[in-house]
């Protein structure tokens, strides 16, 4: 390469890395649009086309165009109530666990009385609090109010890789039974217990 063809410093290659660099920073990233925020578009768009057909039709569409919009207001409300009720952070993977911090003796007691009275979908919550509310006395994790099940999970896979499977498959239980509305029985909370114990062993 002659001097003459050589790059100049500062020339148009170095601003156009240069402005690659800036941009590609975190903060110049597009923010995720949440589930929440696509609903809302999509309702903006479908009420903006009922007004236009309202308006095309005359007098006469009027009444078929608040048929259409009742419609999707219901529509739009099954939707929302879905979303919610799953409990799902859209930006912090898993489900959120919620309620008041508790030492574990106290929610191993409530397990057990739920246990006995039947609600073994009750117990199994309360049997997954007193888990993490026990490796939180032992140092391995934090037990923070909004902390998602996926959170905790990295955290043991982070400070307790030995037990991460079994705590794993005990968050799956737990998700499964309060989130996924499966059957819980008598066996769902043995294979629990069983998980639970192997993780407090690895925790010694």
């Amino acid at each position: 390469m002659t001097p003459s063809s050589a790059p100049v410093p500062g020339g148009p290659d170095a601003t156009r890395r240069a402005v690659h660099a800036i941009l590609s920073r975190p903060e110049f990233q597009p923010t995720p649009v949440t589930p929440i925020e696509r609903l809302r578009t999509w309702v903006l768009h479908e009420l903006g086309r009922l007004i236009e057909n309202v308006l095309s039709f005359g007098p006469h569409g009027i009444v078929g165009a608040l048929i259409a919009l009742v419609l999707l207001g219901g529509l739009v409300f099954i939707i929302v109530r879905s979303v919610m009720a799953t409990g799902t952070n859209p930006v912090r993977e898993g489900f959120v666990v919620g309620g008041e911090r508790r030492p574990p003796e106290d929610w191993l007691a409530e397990a057990v009385r739920r246990e006995a009275e039947g609600d073994w979908r009750g117990a199994l919550r309360c049997r997954y609090r007193a888990l993490v509310a026990e490796l939180a006395r032992r140092g391995l994790i934090e037990e923070i109010p909004g902390t998602t099940t996926g959170e905790y999970k990295r955290a043991v896979g982070a400070y307790l890789p030995t037990g991460a499977t079994e705590f794993g498959g005990a968050t799956e239980l737990f998700e499964l039974a309060w989130y996924g509305d499966e059957p819980t029985d008598a066996e769902t909370a043995a294979s629990f217990r069983a998980l639970s114990e192997r993780v407090l062993e690895f925790a010694r």
